[in-house]
């Protein structure tokens, strides 16, 4: 396991049409058992450490914590959050952003309408998103961290051209996914999902319409439907890997009770598409000072 999405908790405060993910239930496990879980990972090989969620930063003092046991105690090469950007202070990335090596911003239209449309907006902060995402992505290049934007393509944006925002946050990577259907979270009711992306889908041309418009980013790394669904080590709330191999996100057993090696046997992870998609990156952050190379001395 190189490299694993941790989901601590499924809370959100935005309703994004496309996530598939959603609100199920509040659980989220007590700090030292999330810590013994990610030890038992860090043994097993993980090297990298991946937030999302949910709103990872609805829980920021639990997220700043996790990431100061791995840098601090478990020594990984890297550890990075998957956030909206609306609950990140620059009191959380003082406190804890030495320990964070990537700051992943999500951010699917630079249209203020779209975004609401999409559900990306918290209530009362109609069209603040894209401000917010360049603020964020400001307070992390103050602090050397890692700025990255993650954009799910859907029927509402695929004609949209972002190069010119794109350009003037100049991130490291730009992750750019085609909308992801998975039964169970965002199919409908008859699936027993809480949305219904269905309207959302884009054919492989339109995606791919997207992709060339905006070919010149150099920062751009595309991931279809297919290079996504199986190469990702997804771990939710109590630790069970996610398999996405039927079209929906069937967990297996807990690694808290069976260990790393009989959970990964649940998870339906292709290690080959994972390479294939660039799962390896250089994903660790530059010191910024004498000080920061002491702190992080290993």
């Amino acid at each position: 396991p190189v490299s694993v999405n941790y989901f601590p908790h499924r809370k959100c405060n935005y309703s994004c049409g496309f996530c598939f993910h959603t609100t199920k239930n509040l659980n989220i496990l007590p700090l030292d058992e999330a810590k013994r879980g990610l030890r038992l990972l860090k043994d097993a090989g993980m090297k990298k450490l991946n937030i999302s969620g949910g709103e990872p930063f609805l829980k920021p003092e639990f997220i700043g914590e996790v990431f100061r046991f791995c840098k601090e105690e478990l020594h990984l090469e890297s550890c990075s959050v998957v956030n909206n950007g609306s609950k990140v202070t620059e009191k959380w990335l003082t406190t804890y952003g030495k320990y964070l090596d990537v700051m992943a911003i999500s951010c699917d239209s630079f249209d203020p309408d779209v975004n609401v449309r999409l559900g990306r907006a918290e209530k009362g902060a109609h069209g603040k998103h894209v401000a917010r995402v360049f603020e964020v992505a400001e307070w992390c290049r103050a602090r050397d961290i890692k700025v990255k934007i993650n954009t799910v393509v859907t029927f509402l944006n695929w004609e949209e051209d972002m190069n010119e925002a794109i350009e003037q946050l100049a991130p490291s990577r730009w992750k750019v996914f085609q909308v992801l259907l998975l039964d169970g979270e965002n199919t409908g009711e008859e699936t027993g999902s809480i949305r219904d992306a269905r309207h959302l889908t884009i054919s492989n041309e339109q995606f791919q319409s997207f992709l060339n418009r905006h070919q010149g980013q150099s920062c751009l790394v595309p991931e279809s439907n297919e290079a996504m669904r199986d190469s990702y080590l997804n771990l939710d709330e109590e630790m069970r890997f996610l398999n996405c191999q039927d079209g929906g996100k069937t967990p297996g057993r807990s690694l808290l009770e069976v260990g790393v090696q009989t959970a990964l046997e649940d998870s339906g992870f292709d290690n080959d598409a994972f390479l294939d998609r660039g799962g390896i990156f250089d994903w660790t952050r530059a010191p910024a000072s004498q000080e920061t190379e002491e702190s992080f001395d290993w």
